[in-house]
């Protein structure tokens, strides 16, 4: 295990915390009032930035919470390298007006291990099952 280096950026940025021992996610928090009308979309700056070795990624998911009302974040992938501040961008996919306060959660940052491999340029990729089936090909 590693330690996760937190930079604060910003005097009223609350660091990201796990709410419960266990949990995956790293709960990412506003530093603004927002109303978010349905369809906008927004990029809320957390003021913090981080540090992680090589071999992992940052990922910024959805809070149940506000994905229940049609919140949804957008991107999201962070890689070991970057040292600027970290953001989240939401879209309201709902038709209802959505209010986003100071200090309210508004996604989770899961730190996952992730394969990094060499790239081979081939003329033939090998046989499978589904082969070259696409959206629904697997059946019902």
């Amino acid at each position: 295990m590693f330690k996760l280096k937190i930079k604060i950026l910003n005097k009223e940025a609350k660091i990201p915390s796990y709410a419960t021992a266990g949990d995956v996610g790293l709960d990412m928090y506003s530093l603004e009032d927002k109303i978010m009308k349905p369809g906008e979309h927004h990029i809320f700056f957390v003021g913090f930035a981080l540090e992680f070795p090589i071999g992992y990624g940052a990922f910024v998911k959805d809070k149940s919470g506000i994905s229940k009302a049609g919140l949804h974040t957008m991107g999201g992938v962070y890689d070991a390298g970057y040292r600027g501040e970290y953001n989240v961008h939401l879209v309201n996919l709902s038709d209802k007006d959505y209010e986003i306060k100071k200090g309210n959660k508004i996604a989770q940052l899961v730190i996952l291990s992730v394969e990094l491999p060499e790239i081979e340029i081939v003329d033939e990729l090998s046989e499978s099952k589904r082969g070259e089936g696409r959206f629904g090909s697997t059946g019902k």
